[in-house]
């Protein structure tokens, strides 16, 4: 869609740069993707919770706490959650480029929606967390019984019953909550985000 002509970027007078040397780390965005009830949600803000003891600045958006607010106008269609995607893309994007690391927890199902969350985030870090686990396993856990009302029908468009869910090829990383616990996925997880974004702070001092 072209940009209307009367429409001007507006550039900020403080660069990246001098965001990490404030914060002291690149902002950068923090992606997981899987089915309801991988684990997406309890290891998001679990990491949110890790980073911040550590001393990165950090914030979690969620998928259905965004679903009461920012995207409460949104359904479930394909349409739907591509803007769903699309909206919380362009969100985490602006949080990333302020500084911070935006971790997101989202079924985003399609492949396409991610990647249109990557190019938001061309400025920034973008990592894609793949939560691996089997809807054999989902389903078994199913904490808010959608996957039981799915199945009988009571929930039209739900990914991995009736829509579907296209796996991450090469995502940055993998966390299988079906064969390891979640404290064990979360290390994997902290870990991956200190190697991968280090904090100034933590690192050794040069002599």
């Amino acid at each position: 869609m072209p940009k209307p002509f009367h429409l001007t970027e507006v550039p900020h007078l403080i660069d990246a740069v001098e965001r990490k040397q404030r914060f002291g780390h690149d902002g950068a965005v923090i992606w997981l993707t899987g089915l309801s009830a991988s684990g997406k949600s309890t290891l998001a803000m679990g990491l949110e919770g890790r980073l911040l003891a550590l001393g990165y600045a950090c914030y979690t958006l969620d998928g259905d706490n965004l679903r009461h607010g920012l995207n409460a106008d949104l359904g479930f269609s394909p349409k739907d959650r591509a803007e769903n995607i699309r909206r919380v893309g362009e969100v985490a994007a602006l949080f990333a480029d302020a500084g911070l690391i935006c971790i997101t927890a989202f079924i985003s199902p399609y492949r396409s929606d991610r990647e249109a969350a990557r190019v938001a985030a061309r400025r920034v870090g973008f990592h894609e967390i793949h939560v691996a686990a089997d809807l054999a396993t989902c389903e078994a856990r199913d904490p808010k019984g959608l996957y039981r009302r799915a199945r009988a029908g009571e929930l039209p468009d739900f990914t991995g019953i009736s829509a579907p869910y296209e796996e991450p090829l090469a995502p940055d990383l993998a966390v299988n909550t079906a064969s390891e616990s979640m404290d064990e996925s979360l290390a994997k997880l902290v870990e991956y985000v200190t190697r991968r974004l280090p904090h100034r702070r933590l690192q050794p001092a040069s002599t």
